[in-house]
């Protein structure tokens, strides 16, 4: 009794000012987890089974959607060939349908589990335009990929130099074009760099010239030499009549006679056709003693003494 009569008599020590957010004490912080405990599991009690069947039912539709997606695209793919267009522009098309589907299945399956689509659609534009800032050059890509598609430069199947590739066209994607080399590797161009670039289709046209420059010695016989080259192109049953193939001389080089050798051929045999005739025409040199010209220099000396 006396002890607690002195007790009361000592003055409380007044609070030290801090500055900052004061710490709770331990027995304020543990009655507020319990507190929070309490509420979870009131709300888990209320609303559990209803959030379980939410959860299962946006797992669902997202993967039901999603192979829904799938075989929606394949059937328009298919429709789309049917109506003969071009296989290039139909992948490009179906693979863009297919993530815009993905994204409508992914905002039903938000819409299940409770998710507020409008302000979450706020959300995505937001952090759309900054992914955008940040993904300049992905978007450029595919407003590159839009040009390719809508001016059609190549398709596929087409052999053409671009973006500092040479290859065949097997698929035009979203961001990138997919070239096959002739030595059959996979390059994958980006799709600004192709149109920021000249484009060389080697394929469109259904023929092509081929421009051989032959040069031959000024002490050979130049008319049989010309005679030579055009029966050359007259045994070759690949070239074509119209145009009409031309053999001319072109100059008087340094150290030679040059002819310009130009025949048509399908574009098909372009290569085959010229890498026939330059084995051809240098065997026919060697055989008939023609001399193929070559850089010579002479080198005099000069004794001392």
């Amino acid at each position: 009794m006396i002890f607690s009569q002195l007790l009361a008599q000592v003055p409380t020590p007044a609070p030290e000012e801090t500055s900052g957010v004061q710490e709770a004490p331990p027995s304020d912080l543990w009655a507020q987890w319990a507190n929070f405990k309490d509420e979870a599991f009131d709300y888990l009690q209320a609303h559990g089974p209803q959030l379980v069947v939410n959860i299962v039912s946006a797992i669902v539709i997202y993967y039901v959607g999603k192979i829904i997606a799938a075989i929606l695209t394949r059937m328009l793919g298919r429709v789309l060939k049917r109506a003969k267009i071009d296989e290039m522009l139909v992948r490009f098309l179906t693979n863009i349908i297919y993530y815009v589907l993905l994204a409508v299945v992914a905002m039903a399956a938000l819409e299940r589990l409770g998710v507020e689509t409008t302000s979450f659609a706020a959300v995505l534009a937001a952090a759309g335009f900054a992914i955008g800032m940040a993904l300049q050059g992905s978007l450029g890509n595919f407003a590159a990929g839009v040009m390719l598609i809508v001016f059609r430069p190549f398709k596929m199947g087409d052999f053409v130099e671009a973006g500092g590739v040479t290859g065949v066209v097997e698929e035009i994607a979203i961001f990138s074009t997919i070239l096959r080399t002739p030595d059959n590797r996979r390059v994958i161009v980006p799709n600004g760099e192709i149109t920021s670039s000249v484009i060389t289709n080697n394929s469109h046209n259904p023929t092509r010239r081929i421009d051989l420059v032959i040069g031959c010695g000024y002490g050979d016989d130049l008319l049989a030499v010309k005679s030579f080259l055009n029966d050359v192109i007259d045994e070759e049953p690949r070239i074509l009549d119209d145009p009409e193939p031309q053999v001319a001389v072109s100059e008087l080089g340094d150290s030679s006679v040059n002819f310009i050798v130009r025949p048509w051929v399908n574009t098909v045999d372009y290569a085959a056709v010229k890498y026939d005739l330059t084995e051809r025409i240098k065997l026919g040199f060697d055989q008939r003693g023609f001399n193929f010209p070559f850089p010579s220099r002479d080198v005099y000396t000069h004794a001392e003494g």
